[in-house]
């Protein structure tokens, strides 16, 4: 028996296996069957090439758990290794300053194993001894045993093995003993190997026998060796995509699309990625993208591998060009990663576009669910953006779709303003704006369907690209005013029939939430409404973005909802209002102004003599007489306002008015709703 120190020149090697990559360890499992793998895959390319002439026979990798020994042993019948190769492979960890390695890695995990060929030692994470067992394929090989018990010694001696490759035995330490179990063995290999190139078979298959479940003779292979993404697209049908999707995503609906990369230069890459069915109102789920190197899986956290919009679509990324276990800083400045990136965003636009164009039909009927996607690559990726703007859809409430320039021949005609913007009129919601809608229509306009989980930066973006364009939302004001030309009606009110009014409407508007009104006239039709409701298209869309901030937009987010209570000062019904009030109350109004009149002609007087004088040469008198009137008239005008809400309290047109205005913003609820009601019925 021999005995030897591991070539290392610290010894701390083994704490740091344990302790740096404990947040890793179950990847030992993945580590020690790829080595199989590749000690398998290297007999048969010898023996393609001649070099080895025996029978290959059978290359089924094994795994094997003994719950009383407390073992898992990891079989191989590839190349294994002679004495002089197990001194190479396993015993010099001698790299050049090992020193210097281990003090830059300790800190990152993902550093360590891997990336310096140090697979083999990820074993010591979960155990407090490691055998090798292996005979060489070599004619006349001498078949050897190396046994380490986590510290730099070991031992390696000469045993019978009749056949060549490769056992791998690890006594699984007290800390691990979660790994001595069937079911634990069997998840990680459907997590890391289920689509590896050779055969892994964990014990035998099971079948119902007398109302019991038995073994069978038949090994349990664990793995697809020839998955759907390393076949050629020509050989495979859509009904192949989508099983291997449900085979991937079990509770998920089938997917809306597939995109199958195939890349061999300026890197290699294949996978196949899905559009998969999301719900607006439900979370995006990320991570569903599973990135394997060579058939082995890496992780389902592709950020900084593919665009961060894509990681809203599920599949497989298989490369060689990306390292196993390194830093996510690593990934995200590697020039190969970057690459594969710009390629992938280039490949998913391609395919839609192809898409778009072959089948137009079946595209905008997915739209929908295609939209959150594309939009949100817009959003966040210029190239993309410039990419999709010849796919990209504007629905109309209608339902069609239209692309960007089709729309804008549509509109450009009736929905150009006075200051030659195409105004693009939306609606984020078909049924609460329906009234708005209809009178957009009426006027010949065309309205968008914007409600989709990104559309509130969306409409900003597209403001930013659009020349000469501008996004209003229909209940953003009147009509009329919606895209504003030149010719404008004249209000038939007076500046005191206003003032009258504005006391008279804003007082009987019932509390809403946190909602502040602000009582404006227009000059529409007679035949408009008489009362509406609209709300200021940029305070309104910056509460929106704040709320999709979370806590990035405090300062909108926290101010109430602002409205305007527009009143047509032209309709039929606010006239015989204001008409009511000055036969009610047109003699008590006209002394009241009268007596304002004459109070702020005094206030000017006694304003204009302290002007050019300090504070203290002002006489007391003056100053007295100054509060005394502003006093005087305080209280006029609280008559006035108090005569102007006793009528407005009595009138129940007013209150209808208002209320069908309300109403028709689907903001009338509670108690202000059942008074509605019963006086709609005492009306009729």
């Amino acid at each position: 028996m021999q005995k030897g120190n591991i070539g290392v020149s610290t010894e701390n090697i083994f704490p740091i296996i344990k302790k740096y990559l404990y947040s890793d360890h179950e990847i030992f499992l993945r580590e020690l069957i790829s080595n199989a793998v590749d000690a398998s895959q290297k007999l048969k390319t010898l023996a393609s090439v001649g070099e080895f002439k025996g029978e290959l026979g059978d290359m089924t990798i094994r795994v094997s758990l003994d719950e009383k020994k407390k073992t898992i042993t990891i079989s191989d019948r590839g190349v294994g290794m002679t004495a002089e190769e197990i001194e190479k492979y396993i015993n010099q960890l001698a790299f050049s300053g090992a020193n210097e390695f281990l003090e830059k890695y300790k800190k990152d995990a993902h550093a360590i194993i891997g990336h310096f060929g140090l697979g083999f030692y990820s074993s010591f994470m979960v155990s407090k001894k490691v055998d090798i067992i292996t005979r060489s394929f070599r004619e006349d090989a001498q078949a050897v045993k190396w046994s380490c018990d986590g510290n730099t010694e070991y031992t390696i001696e000469e045993i019978k093995k009749e056949d060549r490759g490769t056992d791998i035995v690890l006594h699984i330490d007290d800390e691990n003993q979660s790994f001595v179990d069937k079911n634990e063995i069997s998840r990680l290999l459907k997590k890391y190997c289920r689509f590896l190139p050779v055969e892994i078979a964990f014990g035998k298959e099971t079948e119902w026998k007398d109302g019991k479940e038995v073994e069978t003779d038949k090994d349990n292979v664990v793995n697809e060796v020839n998955p759907l993404w390393t076949q050629k697209p020509a050989d495979l049908k859509d009904e192949d995509y989508k099983n291997f999707y449900r085979e991937l995503y079990p509770m998920a609906e089938d997917p809306l699309f597939n995109i199958h990369l195939n890349v061999d230069y300026p890197f290699n890459l294949t996978g196949v990625l899905y559009f998969p069915k999301i719900k607006n109102n439900i979370e995006i789920q990320k991570n569903k993208i599973q990135l394997y190197c060579n058939q082995v899986y890496v992780t389902d956290s592709v950020e900084g591998i593919v665009p961060e919009f894509l990681t809203l679509l599920h599949g497989v990324l298989d490369s060689p060009d990306i390292p196993l276990n390194v830093s996510r800083s690593y990934l995200q400045s590697d020039s190969n990663v970057k690459k594969i990136s710009s390629h992938i965003t280039k490949k998913v636009a391609d395919r839609l576009e192809e898409i778009f164009k072959s089948d137009r039909k079946t595209f905008e009927e997915k739209w929908d669910d295609l939209k959150l996607f594309i939009e949100y690559g817009m959003l966040t990726d210029e190239k993309f953006y410039d990419r999709a703007a010849k796919f990209a859809l504007l629905k109309n409430t209608e339902g069609k779709c239209f692309t960007f320039e089709e729309y804008k021949d549509i509109i450009k005609t009736n929905q150009t303003d006075k200051d030659d913007n195409l105004v693009y009129l939306y609606s984020t919601n078909k049924d609460d704006q329906f009234t708005f809608i209809e009178a957009a229509k009426n006027k010949g306009y065309d309205v968008l369907l914007m409600d989709g989980h990104f559309d509130s930066h969306f409409i900003n973006h597209l403001e930013q690209k659009f020349e000469k364009g501008r996004f209003v939302r229909v209940d953003s004001d009147v009509v009329e005013k919606l895209v504003p030309k030149e010719e404008q009606n004249e209000l038939k009110l007076t500046p005191e029939q206003r003032e009258n009014l504005t006391t008279v409407f804003s007082s009987q508007i019932p509390q809403v939430g946190k909602t502040h009104f602000l009582v404006t006239f227009e000059a529409l039709g007679e035949n408009d409404t008489p009362v509406m409701i609209t709300q200021q298209e940029f305070m309104r869309r910056m509460k929106e973005m704040s709320a999709l901030q979370g806590g990035g937009g405090m300062f909108y987010g926290e101010m109430p909802d602002s409205y305007n209570l527009v009143v047509n000062g032209n309709h039929p019904l606010v006239s015989r209002i204001s008409e009511t009030v000055e036969n009610e109350l047109g003699g008590k109004l006209k002394t009241i102004n009268g007596r304002i009149s004459s109070l702020d002609a005094r206030k000017s007087e006694l304003e204009a003599a302290k002007k050019d004088k300090k504070e203290e040469e002002v006489p007391q008198a003056e100053k007295e007489e100054l509060e005394d009137v502003d006093k005087k008239i305080s209280e006029q005008k609280g008559k006035k306002e108090t005569l102007l809400t006793d009528y407005a309290s009595g009138s129940k047109l007013v209150s209808q008015l208002i209320d069908l205005a309300l109403l028709s913003n689907n903001m009338l609820k509670g108690e202000a709703l059942n008074k509605f009601v019963k006086r709609s019925i005492d009306l009729i």
